[in-house]
């Protein structure tokens, strides 16, 4: 997969709120993990994906000053199959952003929904917090 796949990636963590005019500044970076012969683990930027590959999103923000507390939230790319998020407090959509809950809650059909199913993340900020970090796990589909 190629550059434009990694830009795909990067839009889709991009907020839903209008950070501009909260002074909210966010980053994004797409990372794949890699293993070494040693069992260790390190995380790259990525150039390129393949199928299968596990990938690292990283969503950082900063505010200049404090403020009101605020939510963010990021689209999970339809290419990647979403394994976990860093924050225990984030909360997932199923169904495109229209209902949240926590991931054992949701429904999808007949069953609980599983980590694959999840097309959308969010997250409180609150006026304490001025900077912050929330990394996500996914497998490219």
């Amino acid at each position: 997969m190629k550059l434009g796949f990694m830009a795909a990636c990067a839009a889709a963590l991009a907020s839903s709120a209008a950070l501009a005019d909260t002074g909210v500044e966010l980053t994004r970076g797409v990372y794949v993990e890699r293993r070494a012969p040693d069992g260790s683990r390190a995380i790259e930027p990525a150039n390129s994906l393949a199928p299968g590959e596990r990938v690292v999103l990283i969503v950082e923000w900063r505010r200049a000053s404090s403020g009101w507390p605020y939510t963010v939230s990021s689209a999970i790319p339809r290419s990647l199959a979403f394994q976990r998020a860093s924050l225990d407090a984030a909360q997932v959509s199923i169904d495109g952003g229209r209902n949240w809950g926590q991931l054992g809650s949701l429904r999808s059909g007949n069953r609980i929904a599983a980590p694959e199913d999840v097309t959308h993340l969010r997250w409180q900020v609150s006026p304490a917090q001025p900077r912050g970090r929330v990394t996500v796990a996914a497998i490219v589909r």
